[in-house]
């Protein structure tokens, strides 16, 4: 009894539909990363001032700009320190942004926060995804 196997036809054709697939579906998928990195981002800010307003409650004040984003991770030692400090945190780390950099943050420690990022692009201004994303905007 003879075993078949494929040919180097039906291989190569197949190979040339995969490659069609491919090269149709690809520049839908790749499209989109840079969108879903702006996605997250915001979501990593929302989820920073859930964090901060938690901070808050306990303490009465944000985090200054000098105690920055980390005061949300490990109990600060300079400026005013909280009255009330969730012992294991209120974040698990400071998460950097899509694109591998800080959030940037700033506050009075009483009234205001903003958390922002400086886009796909890491400078001030930009269209896009070097866009700055910015809490004050949601």
């Amino acid at each position: 009894m003879r075993e078949r196997g494929f040919t180097l036809i039906e291989i190569l054709v197949v190979v040339m539909i995969l490659g069609l697939l491919i090269s149709l579906a690809a520049p839908r998928i790749v499209g989109r990363t840079d969108e879903a990195r702006v996605v997250k981002a915001r979501a990593d800010i929302r989820a920073i001032e859930e964090a901060l307003n938690l901070y808050k409650i306990d303490s009465g004040v944000y985090p200054t700009t000098e105690q920055g984003l980390r005061a949300l991770v490990e109990e600060p030692t300079i400026g005013e320190t909280p009255r009330s400090w969730r012992i294991d945190g209120y974040l698990e780390r400071v998460p950097d942004d899509p694109w591998g950099q800080e959030f940037l943050y700033a506050s009075d420690g009483r009234s205001y926060y903003v958390v922002s990022s400086m886009g796909a692009d890491g400078e001030e201004g930009g269209e896009g995804v070097d866009e700055d994303i910015d809490s004050r905007d949601f």
